[in-house]
């Protein structure tokens, strides 16, 4: 766990209130270079945090991630991310990672963060979470090894989400940061007979023990905005779905002030 203080910007205008800015699949490629760097030197002026839920890249090329690292250097609010699929699929998410580290980005991998932001702390479990779908369409700990491998591995992730909780009990906030969805009710817009491949309501079971403020996901590019394990709201905030480079929560203790996309 990781403690890191930053102040809130000079114009800020909010006491207790966290802006939180949150974007999933965003994608980096030299092509999309100049939009980024836009999107990102707006929102140090809109939001006391960033938070990135996976896809990162196209294809998980360190020059890629050079395209997002370059946007996320020396900015003034931290940045906090985690991989997704597409951030693997080279090989080399570690590579990827290690790039965005050496930009001042906080990689999470099954772990969390905490931020003293002005006096709140906030809170990040952050992991890519994993497949093996919902009821009626999910994936059993059975049968031949491999599946089984994918079964322990969805195991290890819903384990690192509760452990991260346990970390980040004490904060005034507490976000759990997914790349996969952790309920099938942001998936609603996605063909049903991908949904064991877009995430897993296993991921939900530390969540609704533990109750965070909020939970944010992408990976579900034609999927909901919102949806709830319990009394806990569940963000998709894939760009494809939100429609914006960043969707900023205002968060409260114990709250969450947001409108629905356009």
């Amino acid at each position: 766990m990781v403690l890191r203080r930053f102040p809130l910007p000079p114009n800020a205008q909010h006491g207790t209130v966290v802006r939180i800015a949150a974007a999933g699949d965003v994608h980096a490629s030299e092509p999309t270079r100049e939009r980024i760097r836009e999107a990102f030197a707006r929102v140090q002026e809109e939001a006391d945090l960033v938070l990135l839920a996976g896809d990162l890249t196209t294809h998980g090329d360190p020059e890629q991630a050079a395209v997002l690292a370059d946007a996320c250097r020396g900015l003034s609010i931290p940045v906090c991310a985690i991989l997704g699929n597409h951030d693997l699929h080279a090989g080399v998410g570690d590579e990827v990672a290690a790039i965005l580290r050496a930009a001042g980005v906080n990689m999470l991998e099954r772990a969390s963060a905490v931020y003293d932001i002005d006096g709140t702390t906030v809170g990040v479990a952050g992991t890519k979470g994993f497949v093996g779908g919902f009821p009626g369409s999910a994936l059993p700990d059975f049968g031949e090894p491999l599946l089984r491998r994918v079964y322990a591995e969805t195991t290890a992730e819903v384990d690192a989400i509760a452990h991260g909780l346990q970390e980040i009990a004490h904060c005034a906030l507490r976000i759990v940061l997914l790349h996969y969805a952790p309920t099938s009710d942001t998936l609603h817009g996605e063909p049903e007979g991908i949904w064991t491949y877009l995430g897993c309501d296993r991921l939900a079971v530390p969540v609704a023990e533990y109750r965070p403020d909020v939970v944010l996901h992408g990976h579900a590019h034609a999927g909901s905005f919102v949806g709830a394990i319990g009394p806990v709201p569940v963000y998709n905030v894939a760009v494809h779905v939100t429609g914006r480079d960043f969707y900023v929560f205002e968060l409260g203790p114990h709250e969450v002030e947001v409108e629905a996309p356009a």
